[in-house]
């Protein structure tokens, strides 16, 4: 897809989002765009597999008559076919394009849709029942509500505003048949990515900007490009998930867990959207530490973004859980970030890499957490790397962040290596952002274990043990610049000539006061 093509199609979404806009908020809004998204794709999806196993009959999907005897026999048959490959099914009357063109008046002068509409979306997740699919469709569409009075006020009024954005998305293309296009992935991303900017520090929690999940994506799969599985115990929107998929070579199956129902909705419509088998994706909507739902699983890449100093129970009896009780200590309740670490560390599989986004307090805090941090270290001796992030790169947060790097079976393993990535990146507007020459630059330092002054450096257990196990990376990488020599003499003589030019200056415009017969604005005339 060119860059002209994302930004039309870019352009197009955002004047629906604009059709919506004062109607309710950035969130309630993103939600309506990325449900009806997903049911366009699920149509096309259907027409596109139906027309193939048409193929030959001089039929398309959409001709098929529902109620003759002829149409409903070849219904059945695809209908089968669909459930078993696509874990889904929707009827030639059910499909996006038909209720878009009734609502705008093409199919007769009937252009009420809610109905049609509520009905559809309940088909959908209906026609998985009893099948594999199921699960992975359950609920999809409750975020939908087209009996909201945020839509309007009549029931006409709504109708009107959901055939308006109906139509809209009508007009874009999805590209569905050419494999190299991703078109819905980028309609996906700039709305997520849109309205997490917007939505401000609540969106945040689920989206994690592409610059910081190409990075993580990069680090989990450069020991290990082919996959067995991946997962997230925070995996929001899905989208870290997704990037590692693409990062690798091959990716056996995807796990992640989400405990918001909405966000944990979007997730599992963002594997559809992408193409990743109902087969392939294991998503769960549960809190991760009160109830993880994968305990049973090791994994051989982990990725997080997790809520940063998010609160937790800390109950006591998670000391008798295998992920927290050979720590000794829980994660205060006021900030889970190791609690987090401690779960994936529990779930990574012997030849597994994991890297976790979390704000600078975990390097330092003492306490519990301290203990926690000198287990990791001393007696698992699982930290493979600190890097420390630009601030102001997060939706909703200006805070510095750093990714922990964690492997279990460590080639290097009697040194850490700390890199200092601050200060690399590229002002857009109020925002910094990482460009690909960011990124790389810390892939290439962390692949090759290399020092570099003021950006990198290699620390031995011994060194931190000495440090009473602080992470804090300006210990360890002096990034300081030193600044020119200021010369005092030509200084002092800049001020003194400044402080000449100040009198000639204030002479002049005591002069011109006395010709005008007003008091000069300075105090009984001085520096004249």
């Amino acid at each position: 897809m060119s860059e002209e093509q994302r930004r039309q199609l870019q352009q197009q979404l955002w004047n629906i989002a604009n059709t919506l806009r004062g109607k309710m908020s950035a969130d309630d809004f993103r939600d309506y765009i990325l449900g009806f998204i997903f049911y366009k794709y699920l149509s096309e999806k259907i027409a596109n597999f139906a027309n193939d196993q048409l193929e030959g009959e001089e039929l398309t999907f959409e001709s098929l008559d529902e109620k003759s005897v002829e149409g409903k026999k070849y219904l059945e048959a695809i209908e089968e076919a669909c459930k078993e490959e696509l874990g889904y099914y929707l009827a030639p009357s059910e499909m996006f394009d038909h209720l878009a063109k009734k609502g705008n008046g093409e199919l007769g002068s009937n252009t009420f849709i809610l109905g049609d509409l509520t009905k559809v979306l309940k088909n959908i997740e209906q026609s998985t029942l009893g099948t594999e699919s199921a699960e992975e469709f359950e609920h999809l569409f409750d975020d939908i509500d087209l009996t909201s009075a945020k839509l309007g006020k009549s029931e006409d009024e709504k109708n009107e505003l959901i055939a308006k954005v109906l139509v809209h998305l009508n007009k874009i293309n999805f590209q569905l048949r050419d494999a190299t296009a991703d078109v819905l992935g980028d309609a996906y991303e700039y709305l997520i990515g849109e309205f997490a900017s917007g939505a401000g520090k609540k969106a945040g929690e689920f989206y994690t900007p592409q610059p910081v999940s190409q990075l993580l994506a990069e680090l989990v799969t450069l020991n290990n490009p082919k996959l067995r599985n991946v997962y997230d115990p925070t995996c929001g929107s899905g989208s870290l998930l997704l990037r590692v998929k693409r990062q690798a070579e091959f990716v056996g199956h995807i796990y992640g867990q989400e405990r918001n129902p909405t966000t944990y909705n979007l997730a599992r419509m963002n594997m559809i959207l992408h193409d990743v088998h109902f087969s392939k994706f294991d998503i769960k909507n549960e809190d991760t530490l009160e109830k993880p739902q994968h305990l049973e699983m090791k994994f051989d890449a982990i990725v997080a973004n997790p809520p940063f100093s998010t609160q937790w129970s800390a109950n006591p009896m998670f000391m008798s859980d295998d992920r927290f009780s050979s720590y000794g200590k829980l994660a205060p309740s006021s900030k889970a970030d190791l609690a987090f670490v401690q779960h994936m560390v529990y779930h990574l599989s012997e030849e597994g890499t994991m890297a976790v986004v979390l704000p600078h307090g975990v390097l330092f805090r003492g306490g519990a957490e301290g203990h926690i941090r000198q287990y990791l270290i001393e007696k698992m001796n699982c930290l493979d790397a600190v890097i420390g992030l630009p601030s102001n790169i997060f939706f909703g947060t200006s805070i510095p962040t750093c990714i922990l790097v964690m492997r279990k079976c460590r080639k290097k393993n009697d040194n850490i290596l700390f890199i200092d990535a601050s200060k690399h990146f590229e002002k857009v507007k109020t925002t910094n952002v990482m460009r690909p020459e960011h990124i790389t630059k810390i892939v290439q330092i962390y692949k090759a274990r290399k020092v570099e002054d003021k950006y990198s450096a290699i620390v031995t257990i011994e060194q931190i043990k000495e440090n009473d196990w602080n992470l804090n990376i300006p210990r360890y990488v002096d990034s300081f610049e030193v600044e020119d020599e200021v010369d005092l003499n030509a200084l002092s003589a800049q001020l003194a000539e400044l402080d000449n030019e100040s009198s000639v200056v204030d002479r002049e415009i005591t002069s011109f006061c006395k010709e005008l017969g007003i008091k000069p604005p300075l105090v009984n005339g001085s520096k004249q």
